[in-house]
């Protein structure tokens, strides 16, 4: 059986790389994904060493344009979304016939490492993988799309979830899904970890 990296089978040489650090007594991580097709999952993406360059507005522009792009070629929904100075946090749901999310995110950090690479006064971008967790049933999506909406409050950026500009939170205020002033009183955030 070939050794599996995310959804793809490891292509020649990177079965004779695999083997040969085998062979060294290097301990090669096996990352296991989740392959649900139409499946909802949350997503955390790092900056590189926590380089807080996603703060600037090249960055902003480069990387929504870069997710822009990338849902063209392989759609996918963007259900909720937090742009942080050095992580992201977000939902998407993909097609009924697609589990490849993988590719997606290969993708949108290639057209933006492309763009960016050294115009921000940082050579790497990102950290090389991400962190996926496939999301159960509407409870399970509504907590974590709770938990990225409050996520600029958690690490103290600002006082108020409406004060933090890069959130899908606004857009859930405009469908009446949100009051204004969500997030800002007592016990509200049932569910969404501290």
């Amino acid at each position: 059986m070939l050794p599996l990296y995310g959804q793809k089978i490891l292509d020649g040489a990177s079965k004779k790389w695999l083997n040969e650090s085998k062979k060294q007594g290097e301990t090669i991580m096996q990352y296991r994904r989740s392959c649900t097709p139409g499946g909802t999952y949350f997503f955390t993406v790092v900056t590189h060493e926590r380089r807080p360059w996603l703060q600037e507005p090249l960055g902003i522009q480069t990387l929504g344009h870069a997710m822009r792009q990338v849902r063209e070629q392989r759609p996918f929904e963007n259900l909720a979304m937090v742009l942080m100075p050095d992580h992201l946090h977000c939902i998407w749901r993909l097609p009924a016939d697609d589990a490849d999310f993988s590719t997606r995110w290969m993708l949108i950090k290639q057209a933006v490492t492309h763009r960016l690479r050294g115009r921000i006064g940082v050579q790497h971008l990102w950290q090389n993988r991400f962190w996926e967790h496939t999301l159960r049933d509407d409870r399970d999506v509504a907590q974590h799309t709770h938990y990225i909406h409050f996520n600029p409050v958690k690490h103290g950026h600002v006082a108020h979830v409406r004060d933090w500009p890069h959130s899908t939170f606004h857009r859930y205020v405009k469908n009446g899904v949100y009051p204004p002033d969500w997030g800002t009183a007592p016990g509200v955030l049932a569910g969404v970890r501290e």
